[in-house]
């Protein structure tokens, strides 16, 4: 018996993938594990636009909104990346740790 996909099995995947990102930001001490999970709560959001756009089409077709917002996102993570990245890799060689609970002042 074939069953065909719904919204409510992308939503579940995307809450399951935000709730693994929230758990990795509440409980890892790793500045780079703790960025990754963040991207991985971004992928989630992403995921739930685009299945929205999907689902709730026009009647002539389907609705791009989801997707367009899409490409905003995929945009600001790219900037995140590269500023996040460049933070961490400074804390890094000013302090010789990524551990969260070793950098507690924002003095080098």
């Amino acid at each position: 018996m074939e069953t065909a996909i719904t919204l409510n099995h992308y939503l579940y995947v995307s809450g399951v993938l935000f709730a693994i990102g929230l758990a990795g930001v509440l409980v890892r001490r790793n500045l780079i594990v703790i960025f990754m999970c963040l991207e991985l709560m971004l992928s989630a959001a992403s995921l739930t636009l685009v299945a929205f756009s999907r689902y709730h089409a026009a009647e002539g077709g389907p609705d791009y909104d989801g997707h367009v917002f899409l490409f905003f996102i995929i945009t600001v993570a790219a900037a995140e990346v590269a500023v996040g990245l460049a933070i961490i890799v400074a804390l890094f060689r000013s302090r010789e740790t990524t551990d969260v609970t070793e950098i507690d002042s924002m003095k080098f």
